[in-house]
């Protein structure tokens, strides 16, 4: 009696650890990712055929996405006891001179949806320069030129010939003088050279 009790007692531990397997198995995802693959299976569709035997071996209604750029195929299977049986069978196995490498992928989900859901209609404030004026916006009049009558009697005031002092000398700068020319003298018309002026004596450090 001891002895049937002991046998018992591992079957149900044993249908206890099946059963936990499975829940374990069934969490999983039912789509796995391919990595390393050869360049053969991305150009050649009678390579592409074998390579996807493997797994349609397992489902026959297994879909396959190929991302050449990378290497990898991504395989959808329909329950994800197929996916993990798909990938205990080809993870680490050496094909056409390459290591493949299996790994569970998720499905992308944005919101409620696993498709890209269309901006929020909503007002940009950031467009330069915006497309409308905004509200209550108003064209403004130009405003008349000023003119400086001071401005226009200092000016006429000025007699050709004759120097014009337009800033005084201090001690830390120089003074402005304006000499006006005579009337018809365009140019230097005497040919007499006119001497550059003096650049300031630059202290060496």
């Amino acid at each position: 009696m001891i002895f049937n009790q002991n046998m018992k007692d591992e079957e149900l531990s044993d249908e206890t650890e099946i059963s936990e397997l499975s829940v374990t198995v069934s969490n999983l995802p039912s789509s796995i990712i391919a990595t390393n693959l050869s360049y053969q299976i991305f150009d050649d569709d009678h390579e592409r055929e074998i390579f996807e035997s493997h797994f349609e071996d397992i489902d026959d209604a297994a879909t396959f996405h190929y991302f050449k750029s990378f290497r990898r195929v991504r395989i959808n299977f329909s329950t994800p006891e197929q996916a993990s049986e798909a990938r205990m069978r080809m993870h680490l196995r050496d094909y056409k001179g390459y290591t493949i490498k299996c790994y569970f992928t998720q499905p992308i989900f944005i919101g409620n949806s696993s498709h890209l859901e269309p901006p929020k209609r909503e007002k940009q404030f950031l467009i330069s320069p915006p497309a409308s004026p905004p509200v209550g916006w108003e064209p403004m009049p130009e405003a008349e030129p000023l003119i400086n009558y001071d401005l226009l009697n200092a000016v006429a005031a000025l007699a050709p010939g004759e120097p014009h002092e337009l800033h005084p000398p201090s001690k830390d700068q120089p003074g402005i003088v304006v000499h006006i020319c005579e009337e018809g003298a365009h140019g230097n018309a005497s040919g007499v050279r006119l001497p550059q002026t003096r650049c300031p004596d630059r202290k060496s450090f």
